[in-house]
């Protein structure tokens, strides 16, 4: 039985409405992130305390990235979207709950929690998103685009969030951040289960056993995308701890307003629409040479930082951030994209969580190092010190595999 005029029209838009979804929980998800930093930056002005938060957000990958991918590819990848989709809405609430209930030290812990949630959700959401874009493509050669689509779309919500959340801070106080927060998770969780129309029949499950273990493939994804992984985690490790420190950053280069930390995050997001945009425009070519892409874009990132060091004034300072944006958005997406399009369909669930443990574990221990190091040596000693030791990396992985290429499976 052929689908009606409204299953062909919803089967013609299925990828623009998963990307708008996707884009406004995104929007709304910065707005409540730039919200809690606030809170936290003006009620106690420790960096380490940032670090934590972001660390929250981040680190949960290390720990659950690898089930995540592993059920992904044994369960199927809507079911784990939707119950991770519901996840993140249950801490968001609980980081809007905070806010009128509690006060204090408890109201901190409680905001770390709520962050603790969601990036525990985070972790298994973008894994199974992840693969269940293959599923949303009519032709093979259109994973690719689509994927590098929504580091574009993840971007803007960057753009559109830390000034929403900014403006709310000063407008109508955190809470009603934390809200629109909270319900923003609903439109994609409704836009999932009942306008898609994925092709399920494409989906190759894992079996049980050893088989379907995450050390299978981490064996069976082969020695390029291995090595992908391996420089990820390094990169991220020196190059990624800018979403952490945010209000920290932005207290120095702008002022300690709201508004200044959301201009700070819209420019960093803005760099980061930039990368996303080339990135989609060239998808097939940059994931054929994943050395070349992922190590153009370290050694981008370690420029800029040490541009950052040596700034002298708020303006360098923000073009040095829009540099930082767009080079964090080519290699964290472009690393998704090429260990997506690099490996089989039965293992792109785990490899998408093990691409979760190399960016968002390395970016949140990266965060940990980074705030030690800024209340020793100060901030712009900090930027030196990182972006020095990434441009060394940069520039040796270039060196020495810049002419590597990937054939897509």
């Amino acid at each position: 039985m052929s689908p009606g005029p409204g299953g062909l029209w919803l089967h013609r838009h299925q990828r623009p409405l998963f990307l708008v979804a996707s884009g406004l929980s995104t929007s709304g998800s910065f707005a409540g992130l730039t919200a809690k930093g606030w809170i936290l930056m003006a009620g106690t002005g420790n960096p380490l305390l940032l670090a934590l938060h972001f660390a929250a957000l981040a680190l949960p990958s290390l720990a659950v990235s690898g089930r995540a991918g592993v059920l992904t590819d044994r369960l199927g990848c809507e079911t784990m979207l939707i119950r991770s989709q519901w996840g993140l809405f249950g801490g968001a609430v609980l980081g809007a709950l905070a806010i009128p209930l509690l006060q204090g030290v408890s109201q901190v812990v409680v905001l770390l929690l709520s962050t603790l949630v969601v990036g525990v959700s985070s972790s298994f959401e973008l894994t199974a998103r992840s693969k269940y874009c293959s599923l949303l493509v009519d032709r093979p050669e259109e994973v690719a685009p689509y994927l590098a689509s929504f580091s574009v779309v993840f971007n803007v919500g960057k753009l559109v969030g830390p000034p929403l959340g900014g403006w709310l801070v000063a407008l109508s106080g955190p809470a009603m951040a934390l809200a629109i927060d909270a319900a923003s998770y609903l439109v994609p969780i409704a836009t999932v289960i009942w306008l898609l129309r994925p092709h399920r029949e494409l989906e190759q499950r894992s079996a049980g056993g050893a088989g379907a273990s995450l050390g299978a493939a981490w064996r069976g994804c082969g020695s390029t995308l291995r090595h992908v992984l391996r420089f990820t985690t390094v990169a991220c490790l020196v190059g990624f701890f800018h979403p952490g420190l945010a209000p920290l950053i932005a207290a120095e280069v702008v002022g300690p307003s709201p508004q200044a930390l959301g201009l700070f995050t819209s420019v960093l997001a803005a760099g980061s629409i930039c990368g996303g945009v080339a990135l989609q425009r060239n998808s097939v070519a940059f994931s054929e040479r994943p050395v070349l892409l992922l190590g153009t874009c370290a050694v981008t990132v370690a420029l800029a930082q040490l541009g950052m060091a040596a700034a002298s004034g708020s303006s360098i300072a923000l073009a040095m951030t829009f540099l930082i944006g767009a080079g964090t958005a080519g290699l964290l997406a472009g690393s998704s994209l090429i260990l997506q399009v690099g490996s089989p369909m039965a293992l792109r669930g785990r490899m998408a969580g093990l691409g979760q443990i190399a960016f968002l574990g390395g970016g949140g221990v990266s965060g940990l190092v980074a705030a030690t190091l800024a209340m020793t040596v100060g901030l712009h000693a900090t930027f030196a010190l990182l972006g020095g030791l990434g441009l060394v990396i940069g520039v040796l992985e270039l060196g020495r595999r810049g002419s590597l290429r990937l054939r897509s499976a």
